[in-house]
């Protein structure tokens, strides 16, 4: 009897992951096709209206990423600020010596 349940209990726990599997991949083909036919319908109205079809393109600068991680690591190695120091007369069990 125990192994007809354990049985059942994998064949359902497969069949669940199969179907999330499906889910998603389902999922990203409706994304894909409706950035598709939103590209589809920005071309078409670009040809009706007579403006030339631009690309969509993602415009990046090297000098943008660096200059972020540059100001992102200012904080960090920025200088600390020193301790308030005491003066030489607030040391009791220490006895001075000159500096060579």
């Amino acid at each position: 009897m125990n192994d007809v349940v354990t049985g059942v209990i994998r064949w359902v726990l497969r069949l669940v992951v199969l179907a999330m599997g499906v889910l998603f991949f389902l999922s990203l083909l409706a994304a894909a096709a409706v950035l598709a036919l939103v590209w589809g319908l920005r071309a078409l109205w670009a040809r009706l209206t007579g403006r030339p079809v631009t690309p969509w393109v993602m415009r990046m600068d090297p000098r943008t990423g660096w200059s972020t991680v540059y100001r992102s690591t200012a904080r960090w190695t920025a200088q600390r600020p020193e301790p308030p120091r005491r003066d030489d007369h607030d040391v009791t069990d220490v006895v001075p010596r000159e500096i060579r």
